[in-house]
């Protein structure tokens, strides 16, 4: 039967859609929404929804639908205003209207299905109204008295982000969602506007809170705001004043909760989660919210197992909606680091912040404009961004895919075996312009488990020669690259399928690091390095580099991520010396610096060095992503011709942000802030996410790990997907009649999520 009883706090699209839809489903429901705001009252102006959450109205209500359609502003075209200069991507449609308008269409809907509308009236507190209601939806929004009132059972964790904004209104249309850029003498301002009647346009200016300060608009009233802000966009707005709606400048707040449901309270919209208005996703949550909601109510047999059932289908959807909102807010909050990128490569770079745009898709809505930015990027015509050629010192890569190091852990005392051969070898025939070993250890004691592989005897130099020879001569065009590290304070551990990180139960070697902290409880603790025994790491460190060099690897690459031994001398949370080596972060650099120094001296030099750094380790009181610039800026500075850029691995109590392309953010900072080449990795794991991110000057390598687990052939593959058969990759002759790929079966689309009778 469901819950007959309902109360929702809250008259914003989401309360007053989920109370229309669970009247619909159930006439009988007892229905009361409490809104302490006029029917009339509204905050903010336009409401951008998707063709996909229209879909999902129109099965579940097509008399609201109806109404909607009848209302929408419809355009397809996305301008870009980069230093005077407009481009224009189309192909992207969007559909808005005025947010009092929904307010309205949806008040009316309500009316007509018999639900209790209370304005001007304060709900009760929720658990008042838990006791004699079946269920209680709180919809109040990002500040939630709901959920603060219960922040012992939700458990939320709310974030205020480094922008100041204000949501403003023009009394004409733009014939475009149109972006902006203003570079004061303050700082960087940008505007953010969309219609959303035929003669009125939402609009939005933005900066970061330095930059609001130092313009001096904390000392000024709204209307004085006002009038600043149509002055600074004099341009964009045709020289038109804005309007305000009791508007005033705030800080936008991520919202995040553990739990959306308590008894029988549950959370929807923004009082459950919320994401960033640069990709437009409030409103669109709220009714895909209210739509999830009322479908479990009406499938699961109580109310409890639906309000399970909703959280479970809702939280991985908002996830990943709120992943890309970060995204994109984090790129707005750093716009200063890309305004000298040409104007075009600009626009694609914001087109394709969130990561929900991509490459392939702008490609298929605006290839005109596609096509132009690669003409600009370089890409000859046909050519994927992934397949243009990148120069290291001496080495031309052939395109821009590598195989990130991966710790195989089947070496036999450090000599790499058949396993290997096979293992690289298939990899540099699968086409990746650069293919990295594992962690290629300098010492018995620098192993992190008995399977590692090394270069510390002549006989381990020469198993890596017959290597890098078959991929050299199987695969020409292909490089090879070898990774140096020392596992430091996380050595002398176990097979990773026996137990990562667990130490040996017999056989173990003693440890040193920069400071004796065991890894996590349970590690054994390593001896802190005198100075003495820092000069022999930095000739192991040499003596390695020396057999690599005359083992044919085209690259090395200094391992300082990872907790490893350099790595634990970057972190302040590992390097805990009192001496020259500790303390500030030059002092922290300085014995992975003279170990770069003494490599690089013996490296040969037409032949490029990489560092691979951990950008974050993700825990408090860590190395964070300003260190990281003045780490990659150090190491550059003393020759590295690229830095490879990871995250985390340093601390076992860290708390990593997983997500789709979660570290790429770390490396574009550094490559748009110094200027140094960087490799990219995380989670990078389709050539359209490659492609969006070289072109877009985010990176300039992507390393991929998994999906060449999944594929040893992949970079083949992302080609003859693309349809690309030229230079930058090239098909083994006895592979060449796999070089298409085979014919897939069809696929059905989903059916409805929700579907009602007329």
């Amino acid at each position: 039967m469901g819950p007959l009883r309902v109360a929702v706090i809250g008259g914003g699209p989401g309360g007053l859609y989920a109370a229309a839809l669970l009247k619909r489903l159930d006439p009988r429901r007892d229905i009361t929404v409490w809104e302490r705001n006029a029917p009339d009252d509204t905050f903010g102006f336009g409401v951008v929804l998707s063709d996909e959450t229209l879909g999902g109205i129109e099965h579940a209500d097509p008399v609201v639908h109806a109404a909607l359609q009848a209302e929408f502003v419809r355009w397809d075209d996305i301008d870009v205003v980069h230093r005077g200069t407009r481009h224009t991507s189309g192909g992207h449609g969007f559909a808005a209207l005025g947010r009092r308008r929904l307010l309205e269409i949806l008040h009316e809907r309500c009316r007509q299905l018999g639900v209790n509308l209370r304005f001007r009236s304060p709900a009760p507190p929720a658990a008042d109204l838990a006791r004699d209601h079946d269920l209680v939806v709180a919809a109040d929004g990002v500040r939630s008295a709901t959920r603060e009132a219960h922040a012992d059972a939700f458990r939320p964790r709310v974030e205020e982000h480094r922008c100041r904004y204000i949501w403003l209104a023009a009394d004409f249309a733009f014939d475009a969602f149109r972006f902006e850029t203003a570079e004061t003498e303050h700082g960087v301002m940008q505007l953010h506007g969309y219609p959303y009647t035929g003669g009125d346009s939402t609009v939005i200016v933005e900066m970061r809170e330095e930059v609001w300060r130092a313009a001096g608009f904390d000392a000024l009233d709204a209307p004085e705001s006002v009038e600043r802000c149509a002055k600074i966009f004099t341009e964009a707005l045709g020289g038109r004043a804005l309007r305000s709606n009791n508007s005033a400048w705030t800080a936008f707040r991520t919202v995040v909760n553990e739990k959306w449901s308590h008894g029988n309270i549950v959370l929807v919209g923004d009082s459950a989660h919320t994401a960033h208005f640069s990709i437009g996703s409030g409103t669109k949550l709220a009714v895909e919210d209210a739509l999830a909601l009322a479908a479990c109510l009406q499938e699961q047999p109580t109310t409890a197992d639906a309000l399970a059932a909703y959280e479970e289908e809702r939280r991985p959807v908002v996830a990943s909606t709120q992943r890309a909102a970060r995204a994109s807010l984090e790129w707005f909050e750093n716009i200063g680091l890309y305004l000298d990128q040409p104007a075009r490569q600009f626009a694609f770079n914001l087109l394709t912040r969130s990561r929900r745009v991509t490459h392939d898709n702008l490609r298929l809505r605006d290839p005109r404009f596609t096509e132009a930015v690669e003409r600009d990027f370089g890409c000859p015509p046909g050519t994927p961004p992934m397949f243009t050629p990148l120069s290291l010192r001496d080495l031309t890569l052939r395109n821009r895919v590598v195989v990130s190091p991966m710790d195989m852990y089947s070496a036999r005392a450090g000599v790499p075996g058949d396993f290997h051969l096979v293992h690289l070898g298939a990899r540099a025939l699968g086409g990746a312009g650069l293919v990295m070993t594992e962690m290629v250890c300098v010492s018995p004691e620098g192993r992190i488990t008995p399977g590692c592989g090394g270069l510390y005897t002549t006989e381990q130099a020469a198993a890596w020669r017959r290597i890098t020879d078959f991929a050299h001569t199987q695969a020409p065009g292909t490089a090879v690259g070898v990774q140096l590290g020392h596992s430091g304070r996380k050595g002398s551990t176990k097979l990773m399928w026996e137990g990562i990180d667990e130490p040996l139960a017999e056989g173990n070697w003693p440890l040193v690091a920069a400071s004796p902290l065991p890894y996590k409880p349970g590690s054994q603790t390593p001896r802190e390095l005198t100075r003495g025994e820092l000069a022999d790491v930095r000739e192991q460190f040499t003596s390695a580099a020396l057999r690599a060099a005359d083992a044919g690897f085209d690259l090395l690459e200094l391992h300082c991520a990872h907790g490893y031994l350099l790595s634990g001398f970057l972190s302040p949370l590992s390097n805990q010396r009192t001496d020259a080596y500790g303390g500030p972060l030059a002092n922290r650099l300085r014995f992975p610096l003279e170990v770069f120094d003494a490599v690089r001296d013996v490296w040969p030099g037409d032949r490029p060095m990489t560092v691979r750094i951990s950008a974050t380790d993700w825990a408090d009181g860590g190395t964070d992503a300003n260190d990281a610039v003045e780490i990659a800026r150090a190491f550059a500075a003393h020759g590295a011709d690229a830095i490879d850029v990871s995250t985390g691995q340093v601390v076992a109590d860290e708390k990593p942000a997983y997500g789709r392309s979660y570290q790429v953010p770390f490396a574009d900072r550094i490559r748009n802030e110094t200027g140094i080449p960087v490799i990219s990795v995380g989670a990078i794991s389709s050539w359209d996410d490659v492609n969006s991110l070289i072109l877009a000057g985010r990176t300039d390598l992507c390393a991929l790990a998994r999906p060449h687990l999944y594929d040893p052939h992949w970079t083949l593959h992302a080609a003859a997907e693309q349809g690309y058969t030229g230079p930058g990759v090239a098909w083994p002759k006895p592979y060449e009649a796999g070089s298409r790929p085979p014919q897939t079966g069809r696929l059905d689309a989903p059916k409805p999520r929700l579907t009602l009778g007329g």
